[in-house]
């Protein structure tokens, strides 16, 4: 292996332990006899992945062994704030004098605090255990140059009050039209570019570097989300050309380095509304009632090669995003709607993975290679549905309902395992030609999902067993095991709503939670505390396993068009070192874990706001339309309540009951109605009006109908 290589783990080695003490680069490469240039290029990326620690001005030293850490900062619209840590330990909690001038996103360095003081009862978690406190001591990278908010005029200023609550300052700003920036009016929703901020006392200064437009203009709302989260608009030209400069799809009988599967019974199988088809299955009926299951993913790693133009895009946009009224895509149309969408009746190149199930749903031998397909049909859900549940017409309905025999057997050996069942309703928002939201469907997830699901769990299982067993570097998916301190919060949380719960550490014992949940007028909000208190999945070059999914090795094989991570797993399969230096796959790693959290935050945010939006036209202290909610959290000042059939939490004021007067139990987490006796405690069933939309803060209030 070559030093260079090595050079991380040669440093490391000096900066930690008890008696290591902190060295300057010189003195690094001295003693490793590596040129300076090497060392500090190497211990930049080692301080941004949290394991060394700049002190002393130039010296260098274990974070481990200084106490710092590095990570993440998050803050909360009440000014205190969070530091994830880049190796995956428990969060940083920095009070807010204690953030120094971080922003929200700020990649930083914060010292951990063990004072006797950090021992208060500021310092403690639910659970009794110590609250890891600490204060930022500077900031590492900017993650957030541009902000997007709203122009507004003081007396003496320009300022920019920033959408995202978390960002807890107005920026100033020079007056619009002058020092080159657009211009623009107060009320206008604009781009900022943070310039220069001193300290926490005083108000960042910016300069306007784009006018987005009035807030009322059609599409402005998205396009800001599109900025806030620093998004792609355009692809740049180079990659265009080389996505238009790709032949149609032709190739003779018998194809060279590709086994030829046009002449099999292959089907696409995905929502209405999608514009790519990345999947394909067929089935190929064996002795003894076994079967092999062969999955058809776009050969992406054709077209997008290492080093081009395409592949620099798509590395860099690392996923597509999906907001509620289109996508951004990681490849271009031409690549991502036309030649790795495997539309029906036309040839496609793919990258196959075979592999052989049994009736009791037991994953066999597995083979893996390069072919060409030619897809029979593309079936919706609802399609695919009928079609499983009626009796069997054609070789199409023979085909989807011994599929899902083999998938039903795959599921039910998955549970047994120890897998929990994670998955969550989805809304989908409908919108009018103006961008406003013209209606709302729940999609829930039936047997034809199922199907599908498991196919591809099983292409991703099998595909990762395989590069493991080879040892090729590859980037793997990974679930790590939670947190006792975390589920123990959880469980006192369930402890509160009623609901007898046992060492949760136990799988099967979470497994057992999940089972009761289902129709609790608490369910939903139960389940998405329990998803708060397990990890979070990300890349890794390390195969670590999969908790939620309880699988030793997992990864991602199956949407190669939209994700980064897929492309690299397919040339990791092609090639024995095509995944890259296992340093070099680490800094990616990271960089694919966090570009999937900002999408995943634009998604949220922009489905979240046109459900607001939607809302909204029903609101006031007069309004008429009621939705049915439970209430999830009692409190002195009034209760949390869900909107099943919108998955929304929102908030009744005590001071919006108006037909009894309220007063709050603290010990049964109640209120209780002094002249009707009428109580409310987590559970209850009530039906609401919305009452006021705060747009801005993503906020919503209701009153009892």
């Amino acid at each position: 292996m070559p030093a260079a290589s090595r050079l991380p783990d040669r440093i490391l080695s000096l900066l930690q332990g008890k008696k290591a003490t902190p060295l300057e680069a010189a003195s690094l490469a001295r003693r490793l006899r590596v040129p300076p240039g090497a060392v500090v290029r190497t211990l930049t990326l080692l301080e941004k992945e949290g394991k060394v620690a700049r002190v002393r001005q130039n010296h260098w030293i274990s974070a481990g062994n200084a106490d710092l850490v590095t990570g993440a900062i998050q803050f909360h619209s009440k000014g205190f704030a969070f530091v994830l840590p880049e190796d995956g330990s428990p969060d940083l909690h920095i009070p807010a004098e204690d953030t120094a001038n971080a922003l929200h996103g700020d990649l930083v360095v914060a010292r951990l605090d063990r004072r006797p003081s950090a021992q208060g009862p500021r310092g403690r978690r639910p659970d009794g255990g110590e609250r890891r406190l600490g204060r930022v001591l500077r900031i590492l990278e900017r993650r957030a140059a541009n902000i997007v908010g709203t122009l507004q005029k003081t007396a003496r200023f320009h300022i920019v009050i920033p959408d995202d609550p978390r960002y807890l300052h107005n920026l100033y700003v020079p007056a619009p039209g002058t020092e080159g920036s657009p211009a623009a009016q107060p009320g206008d929703k604009v781009v900022a570019r943070l310039i220069d901020w001193k300290n926490r006392h005083s108000n960042p200064e910016g300069i306007i570097v784009e006018r987005l437009g009035a807030p009322a203009d059609p599409g402005v709302d998205i396009l800001s989300i599109i900025r806030k989260f620093d998004l792609p608009a355009r692809f740049p030209p180079e990659a265009m050309a080389e996505a238009s400069s790709f032949p149609k799809v032709e190739l003779p009988d018998n194809p060279p380095g590709r086994e030829d599967l046009r002449g099999e019974f292959i089907i696409t199988i995905d929502p209405d509304t999608a514009r790519d088809f990345d999947d394909a299955i067929s089935l190929r009926e064996l002795p003894n009632g076994h079967a092999e299951i062969g999955i058809h993913i776009a050969d992406v790693s054709h077209y997008v090669k290492v080093g081009s133009a395409l592949d620099h895009e798509a590395r860099k946009r690392a996923n597509s995003v999906y907001l509620v009224n289109g996508v951004i895509p990681m490849l271009p149309p031409r690549l991502s709607d036309d030649l790795c969408s495997l539309r029906p009746q036309e040839q496609r190149l793919t990258y196959s993975a075979f592999v052989r199930v049994g009736p009791d749903g037991k994953a066999g031998a597995a083979r893996f290679g390069r072919s060409v397909i030619f897809s029979r049909h593309r079936l919706t859900y609802a399609e695919a549905m009928e079609r499983m549940k009626r009796p069997a017409r054609d070789d199409l309905d023979r085909f989807l309902q011994r599929a899902w025999h083999f998938a039903s057997a795959l599921r039910r050996r998955r549970f047994s395992a120890g897998a929990l069942d994670l998955d969550f309703p989805e809304l989908r928002i409908l919108l009018d030609a103006r961008g406003k939201p013209d209606r709302i469907e729940r999609e829930s997830s039936d047997e034809s999902h199922q199907l599908i699901e498991e196919f591809m769990l099983l292409a991703n299982e099998s595909v990762a067993c395989h590069l493991n067993r080879e040892n090729r570097p590859a980037v793997y998916r990974i679930h790590e095991m939670p947190d006792e301190s975390r589920l123990q919060e959880y469980r006192e949380l369930l402890i509160a709503h009623g609901i007898k719960a046992g060492d949760l550490t136990q799988r099967g014992e979470i497994q057992k939670i999940l089972k009761l949940l289902p129709g609790r007028p608490d369910g939903y909000a139960l389940k998405i505390g329990l998803l708060r208190s397990l990890k979070r999945a990300v890349y890794s070059p390390k195969s670590l396993g999969h908790f939620g999914l309880a699988k030793s090795h997992y990864t991602h094989f199956t949407s190669p068009i939209r994700r980064y991570a897929d492309l690299l797993v397919h040339r990791a399969l092609a090639h024995p070192k095509g995944g890259g230096k296992s340093v070099h796959l680490d800094q990616l790693a990271q960089h694919l874990s966090r570009t999937e959290r900002v999408a995943a935050e634009a998604e949220q945010e922009s489905k979240k706001l046109k459900l607001l939006e939607y809302l909204e036209m029903q609101a006031g202290p007069h309004a008429t339309q009621t939705f049915p909610a439970v209430v999830t959290e009692v409190t002195n000042f009034g209760m949390f309540v869900e909107l099943p059939d919108f998955l929304l939490s929102g908030l009744v004021h005590v001071s919006s009951i108006k037909d009894d007067f309220f007063s709050y139990n603290p010990s049964q987490r109640s209120l209780r109605g002094r002249r009707s006796g009428k109580t409310y405690r987590a559970g209850s069933h009530l039906r609401v009006a919305v009452l006021k939309i705060d747009l801005p803060k993503r906020q919503v209030d209701f009153r009892p109908a």
